[in-house]
């Protein structure tokens, strides 16, 4: 399987994860400032944006998407890379990390960590979503006028009255083609993951504090379980934070990635608030 994906720039590797129902487009505004310090590697997992699905009777399960994620590195020639992702491809980060594949890694908003209620609420949000991208066959459309673009976006972004409509519209229908949407939903929030507490490389958990899928209090659950973890918050960003403050984000990816490639990252003495 050959996943559809991004990849310029160059210098140390870096490969940016998206969350369930997304794809490596979310990545799109801080892309062009990660790019003049790494060469970025930006697939979208299988069944998601426009790459095939897993095979029929492989459940997709972090590890299995961590799976193609991985021979997905092998053709670009990534032994090893500074990995980011966000909400599920959190999790896949920690898969890879887990394998190795990893030098340092930037989980924004994780799942994984979620409390049962917490889940129930998340999972009915992203339903919510697809099916209003489902029912618009015509998103850019409606998403030009400012008060429906507030409105749809609100749950996902911290300010979405920032979205481009041409970007947004082209992320609602791959959203309402995601093959692998429903499958992948019980997998990423109905399953605790495993190994958090031996990992073994540099840690960043970032957390918008208007994310209000998956709530900034899941953070400390993080660093709680992860060895040396830092939690940063990242004030008045949602759950996509790349659209809020591109600059924002892409300096905490690079500025982690950076430290840990020289060896200069140190566990954090406190909890950053």
């Amino acid at each position: 399987m050959v996943l559809d994906h991004h990849r310029g720039g160059s210098g140390p590797p870096l490969v940016l994860l998206h969350g369930i129902g997304s794809t490596w487009r979310v990545f799109r505004p801080v892309i062009p400032l990660l790019e003049e310090r790494f060469e970025v590697l930006a697939p979208d997992m299988p069944g998601f944006g426009r790459s095939p699905p897993l095979p029929a009777g492989v459940r997709p399960t972090p590890a299995a998407l961590a799976d193609a994620v991985a021979k997905e590195m092998d053709r670009a020639g990534l032994e090893s890379a500074h990995l980011a992702g966000n909400s599920l491809g959190g999790l896949v980060a920690v898969e890879l990390a887990r394998r190795g594949r990893g030098r340092s890694a930037v989980l924004i908003s994780p799942a994984g960590l979620a409390l049962p209620r917490e889940s129930v609420y998340a999972k009915a949000v992203l339903r919510l979503h697809v099916a209003v991208a489902r029912a618009n066959p015509n998103p850019e459309r409606l998403l030009r006028l400012l008060p429906l673009r507030v409105g749809s976006g609100a749950l996902m972004f911290g300010r979405p009255w920032r979205g481009d409509p041409v970007e947004l519209a082209e992320q609602a229908r791959l959203l309402a083609g995601s093959e692998g949407f429903e499958a992948t939903i019980p997998e990423t929030l109905g399953r605790q993951p495993c190994g958090l507490d031996r990992l073994d490389l540099p840690v960043l958990v970032a957390w918008g504090t208007r994310d209000r899928l998956l709530f900034p209090r899941q953070g400390r659950r993080w660093v709680r379980t992860v060895p040396g973890a830092e939690l940063r918050y990242l004030r008045g960003l949602g759950h996509l934070p790349m659209a809020d403050d591109p600059r924002v984000v892409a300096d905490a990816i690079a500025g982690f990635a950076t430290a840990a490639e020289r060896g200069e990252h140190r566990p954090p003495a406190t909890v950053a608030r």
